[in-house]
């Protein structure tokens, strides 16, 4: 399967049932963004770890959402697109008043790479 346009992330696989979302997705090494970060020694930047939890959150529950506060954002290992071509995410989250708690976590097998908690609130009107 191609990389659409530009993109970074593309989700080959997802499973969500019981609050709990797992993927797997792929990482596409010809992205511009790894042109600038950083030349000769490429690896996926931290706010785009943040934003794949985001938007594959976004798009199981079918709403937009908006980050409002992100803590305990932990970046343990770099990742590489040249030598890591998928990585595995994995996100549970819990609905209150109109709130979503997250936790999110990429990994490249047994290695985490990323980690974060985060709450958000569903923007309305944007789906």
């Amino acid at each position: 399967m191609e990389f659409v346009k530009d993109e970074i992330f593309r989700v080959d696989k997802l499973d969500h049932s019981d609050n709990l979302i797992k993927a797997d997705i792929s990482i596409n090494p010809k992205s511009l963004i790894f042109k600038g970060h950083f030349p000769g020694q490429p690896i996926v930047p931290g706010a785009c770890m943040l934003q794949v939890v985001k938007e594959v959150l976004e798009d199981a529950l079918g709403q937009s959402l908006q980050i409002h506060k992100a803590g305990n954002l932990k970046f343990i290992a770099m990742i590489d697109p040249l030598k890591t071509a998928s990585v595995q995410l994995e996100i549970t989250y819990k609905f209150s008043n109109d709130a979503v708690s997250i936790t999110g976590k990429l990994s490249n097998g047994e290695q985490v790479c990323f980690k974060c908690s985060a709450i958000a609130g569903v923007v309305t009107g944007n789906r």
